[in-house]
């Protein structure tokens, strides 16, 4: 199966400040992220929600940055560093097949339109739970035009089969999604 990933060319659509109207980080994320908590951006892109989540998880928390391509981790190094918040943030390149953050236990995850990008998901799902706290939140969205409602559902399936729970689903400008809780 080819990967499918959203090119480095496309940050500035990503990183818009405009997107703030459509999908507004602090809204989206302060109802599950909190001081002191391990936070997982799972495809971060240019780290449009990674300055966020690292704000929400203050100087005693910890947000991984999470991405395939090294362009990524490079902008989002640079977008958080900008506004003062590397400390709180550690970059990571994993790959097509392995998340590779053994020993991680977060409090949150954020996948924001990637899953479908993902040629694993089930396996994916499945690194994630193990990395996820019992009674931990999972944030998944994707783009209403990658992900129809059976895709959505067979997602759901799919991490409900290794322990994540939907708490809630979700429905967003441009996008659908749920919020999944670890039991």
């Amino acid at each position: 199966m080819m990967l499918l990933v959203c090119p480095p060319s496309e940050l500035k659509k990503l990183n818009n400040p405009l997107r703030r109207l459509v999908h507004n980080p602090r809204r989206l994320l302060s109802p599950h992220v909190g001081p002191g908590d391990t936070a997982l951006d799972l495809g971060c892109g240019g780290g449009f929600f990674t300055v966020e989540l690292a704000r929400l998880v203050g100087p005693e928390g910890r947000v991984i940055a999470v991405d395939l391509q090294p362009e990524m981790l490079d902008f989002t190094r640079e977008r958080v560093t900008k506004v003062g918040l590397l400390d709180r943030v550690t970059l990571h390149r994993c790959r097509d097949d392995d998340l590779g953050l053994a020993g991680v236990e977060a409090d949150f995850a954020l996948a924001f339109y990637i899953v479908h990008e993902v040629p694993d998901r089930q396996a994916f799902l499945a690194q994630l739970a193990r990395l996820l706290k019992s009674g931990a939140r999972f944030l998944m969205v994707e783009p209403r035009h990658h992900a129809s409602s059976a895709v959505l559902n067979e997602i759901t399936g799919e991490a409900e089969k290794v322990g994540l729970s939907v708490e809630r689903p979700l429905r967003l400008v441009l996008g659908r999604g749920s919020l999944f809780v670890k039991g």
